[in-house]
């Protein structure tokens, strides 16, 4: 008899420890997919130049990016720019030190951090179009 007792009192600790053990489990796993999740979003990566952005999304990029500089890291936005800088000039305004120079002085540093922006499409033509903002 006391060993059925003993026998059923060792089933249920068996059970809570299982049924503790399961929730922790689930825990972890929750929290190591917030994780991921928080370090994915958190990793931006710098948009590359290609045929298939619009005149006027590079420069909504380029001036959304200069409004958060710093997000999702130091310089990130100027880091942007001159990715978008015609080769032409970056090697009149390079390299990206010098660049990043240059932003953070006069009359450019108006466009770091800035609070809002409106671009407006004020002329096109065939292949050029003029933006002002």
């Amino acid at each position: 008899m006391e060993e059925q007792e003993l026998l059923k009192k060792f089933g249920i600790k068996m059970k809570k420890i299982i049924k503790y053990s399961f929730y922790g489990l689930i825990y972890v796993v929750i929290i190591i997919f917030l994780a991921l999740m928080f370090v994915v979003t958190a990793k931006a990566n710098i948009i590359k130049l290609n045929n298939g952005i619009e005149p006027y999304q590079v420069v909504k990029i380029q001036l959304s990016s200069l409004m958060k500089n710093n997000d999702p890291k130091k310089n990130y936005g100027i880091k942007q720019t001159w990715e978008f800088a015609h080769p032409n000039n970056q090697k009149y305004a390079g390299p990206l030190d010098r660049f990043t120079v240059m932003l953070q002085n006069q009359p450019y540093k108006m466009l770091l951090n800035h609070i809002n922006h409106k671009i407006v499409e004020v002329q096109m033509t065939n292949s050029v179009g003029y933006i002002g903002w």
